[in-house]
């Protein structure tokens, strides 16, 4: 991940590294994060740049501390010192995979514990999973027409959604909520991507257009070749953290769920959680960045055409991003 300009930060200064959000994003190599005289001491950036920060327990304004490396070191005081502030700790890869998430834990309760296992058995699975994807689709509807403009789309995701009601089982569910997304992305393909006029010169053909949500590298969203797709993977990639520890800190199992099953290598009630507000990420992503110029010094392309961003970019995610704090679509 290219470097980012980090701004040396001086101890005496007032003004605080952590955003109006709450959020503090972390890149680079050689990460420290460490316990020095009863505050919370950390490091971070790449070469001489690099800045030092360090939190007292009182007025520090931290909610979230995410680290998007995979080099350097967290100490147990200093994660004590997280949770005794009632902040979060996420580490995420530079590949946009959720590697940690910690928080608040609820107390166990085992009676909630055990009507989640059983949810399939009883039947509440299948009654979770159409209300999870009926307020997705509403929320895929109000995108449609209001972000997209495209009235003809909302009409049919509407029509998905009335089937949901009928949906006598979770495959049927998740055929409806397949066949709505098909519609859904198809709105989404031909909107133009705004980059400088400076930067039109160095800017591959592919990136001009949102396009389709498939990679071709993989088949999947995965490994985006295009700026707003990657984007996209990376949003998600913070409503996952953000879901995993909302199931935590309720006392459930975030790798227990209904919709997605066994999830491999994620947190299968965590990518239940997620379905619902992905359409608020989508608004998010549409009124930041999609038709706004973006800029060239945020995305890099490797050798196979995977298009990555860069840390100066996850910074500048995170002090935008409201997503989670947003409910209404419609403006």
């Amino acid at each position: 991940m290219a470097a980012s300009t980090l701004l040396p930060q001086d101890c005496a200064s007032r003004k605080s590294p952590i955003g109006r959000r709450r959020v503090l994003t972390l890149t680079g190599f050689g990460i420290k994060i460490r316990m020095q005289a009863g505050h919370l001491e950390i490091e971070d950036g790449i070469g001489p740049e690099r800045r030092t920060i360090r939190l007292a327990r009182i007025g520090h304004n931290l909610k979230r501390l995410v680290c998007v490396s995979e080099d350097g070191f967290v100490t147990l005081a200093a994660l004590k010192w997280i949770s005794d502030v009632g902040a979060s700790f996420v580490m995420l890869n530079r590949n946009g995979k959720v590697l940690f998430a910690t928080g608040t834990n609820a107390p166990s309760d085992v009676r909630l514990r055990r009507a989640q296992a059983i949810a399939h058995t009883s039947g509440a699975a299948l009654r979770i999973s159409r209300e999870l994807i009926d307020q997705k689709l509403a929320g895929q509807e109000q995108v449609a027409r209001y972000k997209l403009a495209s009235p003809e789309c909302a009409e049919k995701i509407h029509c998905y959604r009335s089937e949901l009601a009928e949906a006598d089982d979770i495959d049927r569910v998740r055929l409806i909520e397949s066949r709505a997304a098909a519609q859904y992305w198809s709105a989404f393909r031909c909107l133009p991507i705004i980059f400088p006029t400076k930067d039109q010169s160095r800017i591959p053909a592919h990136w001009r257009v949102f396009g389709t949500r498939v990679s071709p590298l993989t088949g999947s969203p995965r490994l985006a070749v295009n700026p707003p797709n990657a984007i996209l993977n990376y949003l998600y990639t913070l409503l996952e953290s953000e879901a995993r520890l909302a199931a935590v800190n309720l006392g459930l199992d975030a790798g227990l769920g209904f919709l997605h099953v066994d999830t491999k290598a994620r947190a299968s009630l965590a990518c239940d959680l997620m379905e619902p507000a992905r359409p608020q990420v989508d608004a998010f992503l549409l009124d930041s960045f999609v038709g706004k110029p973006l800029k060239r010094q945020w995305f890099f392309e490797q050798s196979d055409g995977n298009c990555r961003l860069t840390a100066s970019f996850t910074v500048a995610a995170h002090q935008k991003a409201r997503f989670f704090e947003r409910t209404p679509v419609r403006e």
